[in-house]
């Protein structure tokens, strides 16, 4: 029987960041440790979050700047739960590793024994003359590995310096980032997106459609140029010119023109020369940049974001871990959402994974991290060798302490500047795991799909079997890459349809005709989204593509309970990605509550939450 005092203490894990990532994470941990408060629980959680609001979803910014959703709707399902405390607007400003606390900027301390940073990404801001508007400003600081932005210029880190931008002149990152931008387009009739890729192309349709003048000024040759090769951007360039959206490739912005302190103009070259464009709403897609300062601050590795190992882990510290856009892992940083699930996901394994090999060596309080046991003693020689680690002595004060928390781990890392020869050994990047790379632009008019083998990252190789389908005049691009009876990479342009059979295909490698070109013809995995007969739809049928949620899943959770669409994705997490499925869901809710005779009558599923519920600030509802 189990007992208060012979229950095993509780590791404290605090999570820096309440994102689309950072409230992924302590939901799958959560989902792995138990319901409630109960004896065996594991794991006590504190949530640090800079924004005054609940988790929302980032991905449909656009679709807000847009006019097609509310921001109400872009609410995620809301964390409740008895051992998890979330914080919001309450940024943390400072991680000591000596006392094992991150204090934050009221001035409080929160003790962990495991930390996990997923701090996200800001919008870089690009190094353009008249750009930035404090003349007190200090030299805008840069991390390592920072890059040119797509204007051609130099693109220092300015996390947080939105506020020192012209008027007119807007970033597109948060929620009050696009609720500035839908503010600012009643006065504005000329605007300007800087970045081609599928943030500023979604940002530009979406003005066009609320009636505004619109260029895209890219620095690259062709449009989503990481993506698209040159006959698949132009393909996308003459949809975007139909839509109304003009662009100006291959220029660089040298003068951001503002007149007491609002933006009217800028000068930009191209091939042919300089020019000036009138502008009344700037809007700043220039890539973003890791939130990794206050890692460097504590003396962890940091290269472009937070270096992390293949268990996620920092090698400067075993007990800190970094996920989502603020990491650095060996293969690469995608900047898409679909990565940090899955580093949620592995990240809450290697956790609850831990904590029950401890349990069962009966180390109460000691949890194997980085797969060395730590404990109250000294690490093993072979751990501290291999991270070149400063030790605490033994019985120094740990921050934040509590009767619940779990017993000293181990000694902490003090901090200390990591250097190029402390970090392990370079090896082989591993291959991002399956469908992490697929990357998707939904606005109005324009429909981009592209995975694995595509644009830049095709290369020329005997083994692959390419088929490609291009009418322009159809504005219809498809290309699909094929190796060892697989999809191993596709390119749709304006193509929906196929583009979620061949990305049905690719995710789930479903075996491919021996002739290629019925990829272009027919489906080759059930990937059908349509909800006007759901009894017709297999229930091996995916729905929700960015959560693998099938049709079967969402029959499931209507059995267990769930009777709206955010009663749905609270369950299921459908819907709370690119928004894709929205309709599909509503389609399968409204047929189930008119065919469970059951379930009591419900209202129309378009009448209800699409969402997870009303998104509210620190002070109520928005």
């Amino acid at each position: 029987m189990n007992t208060t005092s012979d229950r095993p203490p509780r590791t404290r894990i605090v999570v820096v960041g309440n994102g689309m990532v950072g409230s992924r994470f302590v939901d799958d941990l959560l989902s792995r440790d138990g319901a409630g408060p109960g004896p065996d629980a594991r794991f006590e959680i504190t949530v640090l979050g800079a924004e005054a609001y609940e988790p929302y979803n980032r991905v449909l910014l656009s679709e807000v700047v847009a006019g097609k959703v509310e921001v109400a709707s872009l609410a995620l399902p809301a964390l409740v739960h008895p051992r998890a405390r979330v914080h919001r607007g309450m940024a943390a400003v400072r991680i000591d590793r000596a006392a094992r606390a991150v204090h934050v900027e009221d001035g409080a301390a929160h003790g962990y024994d495991v930390l996990v940073l997923a701090t996200g990404s800001s919008a870089r801001i690009p190094a353009i003359t008249g750009l930035i508007v404090a003349p007190d400003a200090p030299a805008a600081p840069s991390l390592p590995g920072a890059s040119a932005g797509t204007t051609g210029t130099a693109a220092p880190v300015l996390p947080g310096w939105t506020a020192a931008l012209p008027r007119g002149v807007h970033a597109l990152r948060t929620l009050d980032d696009a609720r500035e931008i839908v503010a600012a387009c009643v006065n504005a009739r000329r605007a300007v997106v800087i970045g081609a890729g599928v943030l500023g192309l979604e940002a530009a349709c979406g003005l066009a459609r609320r009636g505004l003048e619109v260029t895209v000024i890219h620095g690259g040759p062709s449009l989503m140029d990481r993506q698209l090769d040159a006959d698949a951007g132009a393909v996308a360039a003459a949809t975007l010119t139909a839509l109304g959206v003009a662009q100006r490739l291959a220029a660089r912005t040298t003068e951001i023109l503002v007149t007491d302190g609002l933006v009217t103009g800028l000068l930009l070259t191209q091939p042919d020369g300089e020019h000036h464009l009138p502008v009344d709403l700037l809007v700043l897609t220039c890539g973003t940049v890791p939130e990794a300062r206050i890692a460097a601050d504590a003396g962890l590795p940091v290269d472009r974001g937070i270096v992390v190992d293949d268990s996620l882990c920092s090698p400067g510290d075993p007990r800190i871990f970094a996920i989502g856009d603020c990491a650095q892992p060996r293969e690469g940083g995608t900047g898409l959402i679909a990565q940090g699930w899955d580093q949620s996901r592995r990240l809450a394994d290697h956790l609850t994974a831990s904590a029950a090999r401890a349990a069962a060596e009966s180390g109460a309080g000691r949890v194997r991290l980085g797969g060395a046991q730590l404990n109250p003693g000294r690490p093993s020689m072979a751990l501290r060798l291999s991270m070149n680690v400063i030790t605490r002595a033994p019985g120094a004060a740990g921050g934040g302490a509590d009767p619940g928390a779990a017993a000293d781990l181990g000694p902490a890392v003090a901090p200390a500047q990591q250097t190029p020869a402390q970090l392990p050994p370079a090896q082989p990047a591993p291959e991002a795991p399956r469908g992490t790379d697929v990357v998707r632009l939904k606005a109005a008019g324009l429909d981009v799909v592209t995975m694995g083998v595509c644009g830049a990252r095709r290369v020329p190789d005997s083994s692959h079997r390419t088929v490609r389908l291009s009418d322009p005049a159809a504005g219809r691009h498809v290309e699909v890459v094929v190796a060892g009876g697989f999809v191993i990479g596709a390119t749709c342009v304006g193509a929906p349809q196929i583009g979620a059979d061949l990305t049905a295909a690719y995710t789930r490698r479903t075996p491919v005709p021996a002739d290629p070109a019925y990829l272009l013809l027919q489906p080759v995995a059930s990937a059908t989204t349509t909800a006007s007969d759901p009894t017709h739809m297999p229930d091996r049928t995916t729905v929700c593509r960015c959560n693998s949620v099938t049709k079967a899943g969402i029959v499931e959770s209507w059995r267990g309970g769930a009777r709206s669409v955010a009663e749905v994705a609270k369950a299921t997490r459908a819907t709370t990605g690119c928004g894709g499925c929205k309709d599909v869901v509503c389609g399968l809710v409204d047929w189930l509550a008119a065919t469970d005779p059951a379930q009591e009558e419900d209202a129309p599923a378009e009448t209800r939450e699409v969402a997870a519920g009303n998104l509210t600030g620190a002070r109520g509802p928005l």
